[in-house]
């Protein structure tokens, strides 16, 4: 490899700010983009899991591309053959400025739409988002060759990278979401993608000065000429298993913890995090520090995450987690800038980096959901993560043959006892005692990473199966659309007498539920019981209600189906078949099979499915999508509240469930009602006396009219109230959401 010759060393900062500048706006643009042309295609393609993560692999699978053009071009062509065909590139991506949807792109309807999406992704973002790609790899390239006194290490410019992603990642949420519609939005994306390009142009001016008159470096090893094949291995394995790591930490999270809005932030912070640390100056630092410390944050992990979660509040429980991530990351990344290549190799290790991160990407997205039934790629990648700590032997030997069995007897112990024992649960105390003491045993190990992984795994693997047995899970699968579980549980029922019951759960969130006894099983119960604002609404209506048309967006277990009459016609709208299934099982639940008459069923995103339907076809139309604290935003927009109307009846009943633990909706269907000029009422209905499974719900019915929803005001059956008015917040629209807004 050749560079300028010493003499002619240049010591200029303005070159740092120059090429790092360019970095820092690149990833800031790549990490804007993500979100913004998501929210595009949202009202296309729906809040389908799918979609995300058909997006997420093109972004990753160009980013591939990127690094794959960067790495190719810098080692084979010279300097000024680089700076030409990359100019060439951008002149072109000019042509798709400002990014926007193809006019009249609509979706296919009788198919797949997969292919259709990645095909509207690349013509409306491929070329600028190519383009911003490759830029992390070419410009330190290029930086290496500028002949600064730093250009031997250029390394620690892509800090500034990952500075820029981490605060686009933080600054679109809380600062230019609020403020800037999208129309907004993609008008000044295409205006910083030509500033950015600008500041390419002035990149390449400054490599086109460079003297091509170089002298050869002989001080590169023999180590960094001959990048042997386990050194790349050993790359690939420290990017992917992070990589890896964030996707199922972030599944954890929404799936057992807490389905916050915006907490998948945070995972990802801490990853960009770790990047802009290891790749600075004081990585030779701070590394040492984190493999020293690692054990002992996993000693509190994996006792009160793992084995004992019970005792944690959850906010404590999302701590440990994020903490042993953050250091198991750092180490990983750690080793990762540790053993960076000369810049000779620059792109080489670049374009490794990549190709795992993207591997990372598709092996949580396409591969773990087929394979395991729970996000236990987390708990895998853990593992794979103490396997990577320096020390570890590559070879087989003696040594690890004894650090691999007693991990192996451990988990051979537990599968024995959980197949002899029968009630394995009257020891249940013990068995936490003693894998607390089998986790400080793990303390000791630290110095052998092999043992230590394996037999933390051990631990991980027996803890999940013992609270997976506690729980008393009878079925459990996960979709693109997350984890549902079905579980029996125990009541006191009304004669003081302990009585079985099943439960849905979509992560943490519960989705209904039903008695088993065959005189109450026709009883909704939980957020649609008969004392509560659904079971009082139909009985306000009982006498004029007898040839209603309803449709029902969100499909749980069944139970409103029991308020059916057979003279109704009814029709279901669930995105997830699982769902259906699941509701349709009686083995699990049995409302609809006991209680639906003419019934249609809907499968797919809801809006868009009521797109089909004639207009002013219903009587009453109940929003049930928003009782998981995920919300799909789409569904609560003024064109969604249009569209709703639109297939009312003209004295049509819009009802809306909004129990949600951390978002206040009623914020934004108030300001709804109050620009569209409907009428609207709320209950936050509080059961007044025990009663099993009847629990506190909130709801909006609006219409068009005042006096049709008159009877439910005047009623003494709830306290039905008017909205609260709202002023310190735009109505959402297709062009503008604000989640930040209505947080509790």
């Amino acid at each position: 490899m050749s560079y300028p010759s010493e003499a002619k060393t240049e010591r200029n900062i303005t070159l740092i700010v120059l090429f790092a500048g360019t970095l820092f706006i690149s990833a800031s643009l790549m990490f804007v983009l993500q979100p913004l042309f998501g929210k595009l295609l949202l009202p296309l393609l729906g809040g389908s899991p799918a979609v995300w993560n058909t997006c997420m692999v093109f972004y990753q699978s160009i980013l591939f591309l990127g690094y794959l053009y960067a790495h190719t071009i810098s080692t084979r062509f010279n300097q000024h053959r680089q700076i030409q065909l990359h100019a060439a590139i951008i002149l072109i991506s000019f042509l798709t400025l400002p990014v926007a949807l193809p006019e009249n792109t609509v979706p296919p309807t009788d198919s797949n739409p997969t292919f259709w999406l990645l095909w509207t992704l690349f013509l409306a973002i491929g070329l600028p988002y190519f383009v911003v790609s490759t830029t992390a790899p070419l410009i330190q390239k290029w930086f290496a060759n500028v002949g600064h006194h730093t250009s031997h290490d250029p390394y620690y410019l892509y800090a500034a990278s990952n500075t820029g992603s981490l605060l686009a990642l933080l600054s679109y949420p809380f600062l230019l979401e609020p403020a800037i519609g999208l129309v907004n939005q993609k008008s000044f994306w295409s205006i910083g993608y030509v500033m950015l390009c600008l500041l390419i142009a002035g990149c390449a001016f400054v490599l086109w000065k460079t003297r091509q008159n170089t002298v050869t470096i002989q001080d590169i090893s023999v180590k960094e000429n001959n990048l042997g094949l386990y050194r790349k291995f050993h790359w690939m394995a420290l990017a992917f298993v992070p990589s890896s790591l964030l996707l199922g930490l972030t599944n954890f999270i929404s799936t057992d913890i807490a389905s916050v809005p915006l907490l998948w932030i945070i995972p990802l912070t801490l990853y960009l995090l770790s990047f802009v640390i290891v790749f600075s100056k004081w990585n030779n630092r701070i590394h040492p520090v984190m493999v020293k410390l690692q054990p002992i944050v996993l000693l509190p992990f994996i006792v009160y995450a793992f084995i004992n979660p019970a005792d944690l509040p959850y906010w404590a429980y999302l701590f440990l987690h994020l903490l042993a991530f953050f250091f198991a990351v750092m180490v990983c990344h750690g080793e990762l800038a540790k053993d960076r290549p000369h810049t000779q190799y620059l792109t080489t290790f670049y374009l490794i980096m990549s190709f795992a991160g993207m591997l990372g990407g598709m092996f949580n997205t396409f591969v773990a959901p087929f394979i395991f039934n729970g996000i236990y790629e987390y708990p895998i990648m853990i593992v794979a993560a103490l396997l990577l700590r320096p020390g570890t032997v590559a070879s087989f030997n003696k040594e690890l043959l004894l650090q691999i069995t007693a991990p192996a007897l451990l988990v051979i112990t537990g599968l024995v006892l959980y197949a002899s024992v029968k009630d394995l649960l009257q020891y249940f105390d013990l068995i936490v005692i003693s894998l607390i003491a089998l986790t400080f045993l793990t303390f000791l190990l630290r110095g052998r990473p092999v043992a230590f992984a394996l037999l933390t795994g051990a631990i991980i693997f027996l803890g999940l199966g013992l609270h997976g047995l506690s729980s008393h899970t009878l079925y459990q699968e996960r979709t693109f659309f997350g984890v549902l579980a079905v579980r029996e549980s125990v009541l006191t029922n009304e004669q003081n007498q302990p009585e079985k019951y099943h439960e849905l759960f979509h992560g943490t969130t519960k989705h209904g539920a039903q008695r088993l006894v065959a005189l109450l099983a026709k009883i909704p119960l939980t957020y649609y019981s008969r004392p509560g604002p659904m079971g009082q609404l139909f009985k306000e209506f009982d006498n004029n209600n007898q040839n209603w048309a309803i449709g029902i967006i969100g499909l749980g277990t069944g139970a409103l189906a029991c308020y059916a009459k057979s003279t109704q016609d009814w029709t279901l709208y669930e995105i997830d078949p699982l769902v259906v299934d699941i509701a349709n099982n009686p083995a699990y639940f049995s409302y609809l099979k006991l209680c639906t008459q003419k019934t249609t069923m809907r499968i797919g995103d809801a809006r868009l499915s009521l797109e089909k339907e004639p207009d002013h076809k219903f009587d009453l139309l109940v929003l049930d999508a928003f009782s998981s604290d995920s919300v799909p935003t789409h569904l609560l927009t003024s064109e969604a509240l249009e569209l709703y109307f639109k297939k009312l009846k003209p004295d049509g009943i819009l009802a809306f469930h909004i129990t949600n633990r951390h978002l206040l909706l009623k914020k934004v269907l108030s300001i709804h009602a109050e620009q569209l000029h409907f009428a609207a009422l709320i209950q936050e209905f509080k059961p007044q006396q025990d009663i099993p499974l009847v629990v506190s719900t909130d709801w909006v019915v609006m219409a068009k009219k005042p006096e049709t929803l008159a009877p439910l005001n005047l009623s003494r059956l709830g306290n039905w109230q008017k909205m609260p008015l709202y002023f310190d917040m735009k109505p959402w629209t297709d062009d503008f959401t604000n989640i930040v807004s209505i947080w509790k």
